[in-house]
């Protein structure tokens, strides 16, 4: 069985329907799309959504940080005059 991970569900025949009166029933609330009963799609708010991007972007960038520090064999010494 396939987790359903949103507090509203809806068909994908439910969603042809009716797609902007659905999205304002809900209010901004994330939206799994149904297809047999199983989670197809999910449907989240623009602004969700680029808060997820920028969240997955900042955790990749800190898996690169701690790669880079990890190797520091690769280092170099610098001093803040030649700055």
């Amino acid at each position: 069985m396939h987790q359903i991970l949103a507090d509203f569900s809806v068909s994908i025949s439910e969603l042809k329907k009716n797609p902007s009166a659905l999205l304002s029933q809900v209010s901004g609330s994330p939206i799994a799309v149904l297809n047999h009963n199983k989670p197809a799609a999910y449907l989240v708010p623009a602004e969700t959504y680029e808060a997820m991007m920028e969240m997955l972007e900042d955790y990749e960038l800190a898996k690169l940080v701690e790669a880079r520090r990890d190797d520091k064999s690769k280092a170099v010494t610098v001093s803040l005059d030649d700055l």
